[in-house]
Formats: C-alpha cells, structure tokens, sequence
C-alpha cells in the first residue's frame, strides 16, 4: 500500500515520472524514431505534458512490419500451441505483477479515474490468460464427403496483424487484440493513439520480459495521420484491427482495400439503455449512472440514451439528476468519481454539442458546462449532463457525443421503446432493464445491436464477442469468435 501511495504521490506532484520509453518498440528493443523527432502526452487532469515519445513516421512502420514478418515466417507461427500459452499465461501473470505502475500510468495518459484504470489493467490481464488458454483448442473441422475421400479443415494463423488503438481504453483495447492475435499465432504491430502511447509500450515490454521472441509483438507510436494511415496502408499487413471514429474507420477501410486487407471495424455507437416502468428502479439507477459516467462518458458502448418508460419518467429522471449532482469530479489519481475527458478538442467538441442544443430549446436538466478540477483549477472537465430531447431525429439523439452527457427519450410502452432504440445509425449495444424476462428476450431479439445487455450495464467480460452493426462496423473481438479474426480456414480434400 505504502508504494502505490508513493507512485501516486509521485505522479501527482508533476515531476518527471520515473522509467516511461521514450521510442518505439521494435524487434524486441525500444529505438528512437526514424527521423529523430519526439512529441508530448498530456494529462487531461492538469492539461500539462507529463513524458515525452517518439514521432513515428512511414520509415518506422517499414522497420516495426519487416521486423514482424520476420518473425512470424521464422519464429512464432510454427510455434506449438501450448508453448504459445505458457508465454501468454507468463504474460498475465507479469502485467498483474505491474498492475499499479501500469495503471498509474494510464491514469495520466488517459485522465480516467485511478479505480478504472486499475480495473482495465485487470481486464488486459484476463484477456492474456483467456487467450492462453485457447492456443491449443484451435482447431479445425472434418467433412463428410464420402467413404473415399478425407475432408478436414484447418485454421492457420493469417500473418501480421495491425493494432490501431484508441485513447479512451488504450491498455484493454490493446490486450483484447494483441493476446488473440497472439494465440492464433500471428504477429503485431500496434499504434496506440498519440494521446495514449504509454501502456501498449509497456505492455510490448512485459511480452518481451514473459519470452516473447523480438518481433512478435512491436509498437509505433506518433499520430494518425504520420504512422496510422501509412500502417493501415502497408501491403505487408495481412489484417488490421481498428477501434475509432467512424470517419477514421472508412479511411482505415479505403486504404485497406487498396491491398485487400482484413479489417475487424469497432466504430462509433449511441446505445441505449431502455428502462421500462416494471424495472427494479435501484438497479435501473445504478445502472444507467454507470452506463455514460464511466470513463467521463468517452466509450463507444457507453449508454448514452436513456429511453425511459412514461409511467416511470418523472421520479426516474429526478433522482437520476439528484445522483448526478453528487458526483465528484478531480484528477484521476485521486480516485474521483468522474475524471477529465482526454483533450482540450474532446471538450470543446462535447460543449458545442450542448451549446447548439440551449439554442434549439432543449432543456438541460443538469450540468452542461465546462469546469475544472475543483482542487486545483486546472485540467479538461465537462459536468455530468442529462438533457431531454423530444424529437427523435434531434442531434443529441443521433450523434455519438462521447463525452459525460446523458439524453433522455420517453417510450409509451415496450414497442415504443424497441422503435426509438432502433433509430440509429449506430447498432454498437443496447441495455435493458425490466423484471418481465419475456419483454427482455423478445427485445434482445429485435433490437438491432452487436451486444445486448440485460438488467445490468457493460455485463459480460472477455468471453463475450463483442462488435456492432451498421456504421458501428463489423466483425467480432473478444471470445473465441475474437481468436477465429486472427484465422484463415483452409480445406483439405484428399481421395484416398
């Protein structure tokens, strides 16, 4: 205890922290960037640079790619299986040995709350020793093409695999890819967002420490547009996994198709939480608070509408804003209930969001401005919001704020609920809160959605496939269906 305080304490003091990389990793060793340049991260919760890393460019992809095609011909896919999961299972282990420097760390690149952030440290574990555990039940299949033939299949990893990563859950999103790519036998380059570069290079470092062999796994860090686009549009990539924006994503998808890459798509959502007047109204509350407070509302699966039952509205929404109102806001490493968004653009983006909506009349019951933390008057902070919006076609309906702002539907009944759930163009997950379990499967089957929760928000963990629908993107992370993105089918058909 004493040396989390210290870490803590340390980091919040503002001094250098201690042991952060400073260039890429690859081919099992961190070297600075091709052209020599370097660029700052930020703490959202003071709005002031914390380290410096390196500002890669297209010569450090050639290098990160070559280095894991090399590996993956020489080294890792012929690997056996169980040796896979002995490293990934070492893996787990080492990244819980580290779980307070890492989550530290992601606290000051990210902003979110110290409790969160050790929370997805946890989950990155899990994801590792998930994945070990399923290197060597990958198997394939056999097909009964008659007494004089042998049909069988197999699945046989697809290559390289690039990891472009997002800022709000860099360590979580990066273990959820990287460990199945792993298991099936692939090797990695990961980009970590320019905000959040820190963990995935420590991560590739625990993977190297857990005996990785150099290259298997290799991190360029720099922004989108110098390292992401030209990593996205490398013809030595054989898939690429994406979680960002919708805009991202299709450039991502062009540039992909330009050498018929594999892409899994993890975009944008709106999700709902619908809560029908038969709910056990405590759990509705906790879980709906839950839902868009987490993370400062900045995840994709975040329950951002709350289409809420008439009979139930009222008294629902009121204590709703009572709860809001309560939450304290601070610097993440001081554990507070809602921390910072991640950038000055991400605030200013979510306030033009409510500014636009006071002028078209739309009440906002709680919050809806930019603040500070209350301790030290620094740092990118937007109040917990909750605003109604009558029509169903209005922006705060229909577009991903990805911020702490709550919009509020009411549904005449169940159907009604099911129809404004559906008007989206996002199909990323849904929530459910009602005692009447036919409502819920009956809604589970007709909402339109990747994931669907039932009387409890973000339910489910690593084994659970996760993705969305429409522009939400398509293909599956997470479970098993996650390990097969990672896998090309081969068919044997042999007389005999």
């Amino acid at each position: 205890m004493k040396n989390q305080k210290d870490l803590i304490d340390r980091a919040l003091s503002g001094d250098p922290f201690p042991g952060l990389p400073q260039g890429h990793f690859i081919d099992g060793a961190f070297c600075a960037a091709a052209a020599g340049r370097s660029m700052e991260s930020l703490d959202p919760g003071r709005a002031e640079a914390f380290a410096a890393f390196a500002r890669g460019d297209a010569a450090d992809v050639d290098a990160a790619v070559a280095s894991a095609r090399q590996a993956f011909e020489t080294q890792w896919r012929d690997m056996p299986a169980a040796e896979r999961g002995r490293l990934l299972q070492r893996a787990a282990e080492l990244i819980r040995e580290n779980a307070e420097r890492l989550a530290v760390v992601e606290c000051l690149d990210s902003g979110k709350p110290i409790g969160e952030a050790r929370g997805d440290v946890q989950g990155a574990a899990r994801a590792f020793e998930y994945y070990a555990g399923a290197c060597d039940k990958l198997q394939g299949d056999t097909f009964p093409i008659g007494p004089a033939y042998l049909g069988y299949s197999l699945q046989e990893p697809v290559g390289v695999a690039a990891q472009i990563i997002p800022w709000n859950f860099p360590i979580s999103t990066a273990a959820r890819g990287i460990a199945p790519a792993l298991a099936a036998g692939c090797t990695v380059v990961a980009k970590p967002a320019e905000q959040t570069p820190f963990t995935a290079l420590l991560l590739a470092e625990i993977l190297k420490e857990a005996g990785l062999p150099d290259g298997v796994c290799n991190v360029v860090t720099g922004t989108g547009a110098e390292a992401g686009a030209p990593l996205a549009a490398h013809d030595g990539i054989d898939h690429i996994t994406f979680t960002g924006s919708v805009a991202s994503g299709t450039a991502v998808m062009k540039a992909a198709a330009e050498n018929v890459t594999r892409v899994v798509l993890e975009l944008g959502g709106k999700s709902p939480v619908i809560v029908l007047g038969d709910c056990d109204r405590e759990a509705a509350l906790d879980g709906v608070m839950g839902a868009i407070f987490e993370n400062a509302g900045q995840i994709c699966s975040a329950g951002s509408r709350l289409i809420v039952e008439r009979s139930l509205h009222d008294g629902f929404v009121e204590a709703l804003c009572r709860r809001t109102e309560k939450l304290t806001l601070g610097h993440g490493l001081r554990d507070p209930q809602l921390g910072p968004v991640n950038s000055a653009e991400q605030l200013a983006r979510i306030a033009g969001f409510i500014e636009r909506a006071r002028e078209r009349g739309i009440e906002v019951a709680t919050g809806g401005a930019e603040t500070t933390d209350p301790e030290t008057g620094k740092g990118w902070f937007f109040q917990p919001t909750i605003a109604a919006a009558d029509s169903p076609n209005d922006e705060l309906v229909q577009e991903e704020i990805f911020g702490p702002v709550l919009t509020v539907q009411i549904a005449e009944d169940p159907e009604h609920a099911l129809t404004l759930a559906n008007n989206s163009q996002y199909a990323l997950v849904a929530g459910v809160y009602t005692g009447n379990f036919a409502h819920a499967h009956r809604m589970a089957q007709r909402l339109d959605a990747g994931q669907i929760y039932i009387n409890e928000y973000f339910a489910g963990g690593i084994e659970v496939p996760f993705g969305g629908n429409k522009k939400s993107g398509f293909g599956r992370e997470k479970g098993l269906e996650g390990l097969l993105s990672y896998c090309r089918t081969k068919a044997v058909a042999a007389r005999i």
